[in-house]
């Protein structure tokens, strides 16, 4: 165990397994020189308007919203009336709907999908079956598919990003390989099978898996590897959300700007999909938006990164955490090279979560609302909690002068619509046990 310059009470809590809600120091300070600039934000999200009509053909079910890859964003009244009451004493509550999204069922679509589509586009443009302005459809052809099955995809993951990568891949006809720890769910093992992707299992951890993926795409040719951990083309992918989420907000009537602050609550593991969307928001609304992430008490890896204030990476084995939690999504031990750096002056904070209130809190939406989702995805939704309960989170709401009765908050929903039903019902019969704790409660 390696001793990290943390304070000494966050050190002790984080060691403990205590939850808790860490205020980042440095927000509001200058990006580093490596932010990648808002116009390759713009460029992601080009990529995916003129993919689209590709996507409706390669994947009927994205015929109904013309190959968009979105979710909605749903009123959380009712979860809110369920923990808080109604008294509009913190604004609006809603849900983003990535557990929902078409054909992944995750957030992973949106930084996967991207990251495969501009690969296929380089390589389509390069052999010339593809002209920069033409139609997308073409990566469909017959031809298309011949040269792409050339090239492998290769990603590690624990799930939900291979299932992303390999499913889009291999629609498109690469060789899609994904490495996965030997632990990760077996169903999403088999989903990616019956697609046609070959999994690689590894004995150990995420990042075990990624680093064997890794060294293998090095070492063959035409391969791309998909990597978690640096990849700016996930990124940008995860960072175009923001733009849609901002019109589905004017549509709902909810303004932001400085007497109307706009919070969102992230799960996070590797740190991409909710950096990305984060560096997103944050170009679209600046000081008025804030962001916070939701880790596992076990695999707290961006808030050790975090208030470590290291450059080099550190790990939650640095601090003899076990990085084991149900939330198998958020199951990693050391946070993106990529985004931590930028997430050190954007982040408004981390709030860590015990397993069992993972299951608590997948519950209340359950009943509440009728939203069936896996725990990694339910993480966020204590967050409004630790704001209104716990002393950190009072401080950070009075010393940005917030007045939360007119403040909207996003609580995103990551994942499940293709968990199997036995799978759902198991996580709702253990959170039944759990029984006569108040569901959502901070532990601060």
């Amino acid at each position: 165990m390696t001793t990290l310059p943390l304070p000494t009470e966050v050190l002790a809590r984080l060691q403990s397994k205590q939850p808790l809600l860490w205020l980042n120091p440095r927000l509001g300070q200058p990006l580093p020189a490596s932010a990648p600039p808002t116009e390759l934000i713009e460029a992601a999200e080009t990529r995916l308007a003129r993919c689209a009509p590709l996507m409706a053909t390669l994947f009927p079910e994205l015929a109904s919203s013309h190959g968009q890859v979105e979710s909605q964003l749903m009123p959380a009244t009712g979860l809110q009336r369920a923990i808080v009451g109604n008294d509009g004493a913190e604004g609006a509550w809603f849900i983003k709907r990535d557990d929902e999204l078409p054909v992944a069922g995750s957030i992973k679509a949106r930084g996967g999908f991207h990251e495969v589509l501009a690969i296929a586009e380089s390589i389509a443009i390069e052999h010339g079956i593809l002209d920069p302005d033409g139609d997308r459809r073409v990566l469909a052809t017959a031809a298309a598919r011949a040269l792409f099955s050339q090239y492998s995809v290769t990603v590690g993951s624990t799930g939900n990003l291979g299932l992303s990568i390999g499913v889009m891949a291999a629609a498109l006809g690469f060789d899609a390989v994904v490495h996965m720890s030997a632990d990760a769910k077996a169903w999403k093992k088999d989903r990616l099978r019956k697609r046609g992707v070959r999994v690689v299992e590894h004995e150990g951890d995420y990042a075990q898996a990624v680093a064997a993926g890794r060294e293998q795409a090095l070492a063959a040719p035409r391969c791309h590897f998909v990597d978690d951990e640096r990849s700016a083309l996930l990124f940008l992918g995860y960072a175009a959300a923001a733009r849609h989420l901002a019109r589905q907000l004017a549509e709902a009537g909810r303004i932001v700007d400085a007497a109307h602050p706009l919070f969102v609550y992230l799960p996070c593991g590797v740190g991409g999909a909710p950096g990305g969307i984060t560096y997103g928001l944050k170009a679209l609304f600046g000081e008025y938006v804030h962001c916070f992430f939701a880790e596992p008490v076990a695999s707290p890896c961006v808030l050790v990164q975090l208030a470590s204030g290291a450059d080099a990476p550190v790990s939650v084995y640095d601090i003899g955490l076990d990085n084991r939690t149900d939330a198998d999504g958020l199951a990693v031990g050391q946070a993106s090279h990529l985004v931590s750096p930028l997430m050190a002056s954007q982040l408004a904070g981390v709030f860590t979560v015990p397993d069992d209130q993972l299951y608590v809190q997948l519950l209340a939406l359950k009943t509440s609302m009728g939203v069936e989702v896996e725990p990694s995805a339910a993480a966020g939704i204590g967050g409004p909690g630790w704001l209104r309960e716990s002393p950190e989170g009072q401080a950070y709401v009075r010393d940005h002068g917030i007045d939360m009765r007119n403040a909207t908050h996003v609580i995103w929903a990551t994942g499940g619509s293709l968990v199997p039903r036995e799978e759902l019902r198991r996580f709702q019969a253990y959170a039944e046990t759990l029984a006569g704790r108040s569901p959502v409660r901070c532990k601060g």
